[in-house]
């Protein structure tokens, strides 16, 4: 998985429970930027089963679920880390659409997710 730089102990435990869940391989870049995404934010690591079908290891449909609340900031995360996944686009997926909502610390988490996706 190369060296992968964390905002906190608690981003890489987090990281870390994610990718044992899932048992995702070391070279599996794509999973390992969304859960790097995901465990970096505590408002979606709290919902990340919303997120994530970790029994059948895919996404879910959670962009469009009323059911569970995501602020602006949050779906431009998730639609960052689908789009890091398998290239999920819609009408907010520019970068400046996605960059736009976030503060400077999810700002640091989505360029690191980035380089992990295409650098590491």
């Amino acid at each position: 998985m190369g060296h992968l730089t964390f905002s906190t102990s608690i981003h890489k435990n987090q990281f870390q429970k994610l990718i044992k869940e899932d048992n995702t391989y070391p070279d599996d870049t794509e999973r390992i930027a969304l859960f790097y995404i995901i465990s970096g934010n505590s408002d979606l690591y709290r919902k990340r089963s919303y997120i994530y079908d970790f029994r059948n290891h895919g996404i879910k449909k959670c962009l469009q679920n009323e059911g569970v609340d995501f602020s602006s900031g949050m779906k431009s995360l998730i639609r960052l880390g689908f789009n890091l996944y398998n290239g999920y686009e819609d009408n907010s997926t520019s970068p400046a659409s996605l960059f736009y909502s976030l503060d400077e610390d999810n700002r640091i988490i989505a360029l690191n997710a980035i380089s992990i996706r295409f650098i590491l």
